[in-house]
């Protein structure tokens, strides 16, 4: 796994979109696994990559998110443990 793993929740998927799109183009993550829904409008993405770049994406994506709705969790998890990746599935790649 990557040396770090950033999660991304916002009530409503428009914002979901908008927070996902700013974190891919401001720093070098990677996309894991689909944008998933938790229920009662919340949706959810995860990305992975150096803890600097995770950090910064996480921090532009939550603040384009709140301009389209509501963030209800940005955070970032380093050094995740081994283990984590077995519940986590890669984006499939075109």
């Amino acid at each position: 796994m990557s040396q770090a793993l950033g999660l991304l929740e916002t009530k409503g998927l428009i914002s979901l979109v908008q927070g996902v799109d700013a974190m891919l183009k401001s720093a070098n993550v990677e996309l894991v696994g689909p944008m998933k829904s938790v229920g009662s409008a919340l949706v959810s993405a995860t990305v992975v990559g150096d803890v600097a770049a995770v950090k910064a994406a996480i921090d532009a994506g939550a603040q384009s998110a709140s301009a389209f709705g509501e963030v209800v969790s940005a955070h970032v998890i380093a050094r995740p443990h081994d283990e984590l990746a077995k519940s986590i599935k890669p984006a499939a790649k075109k």
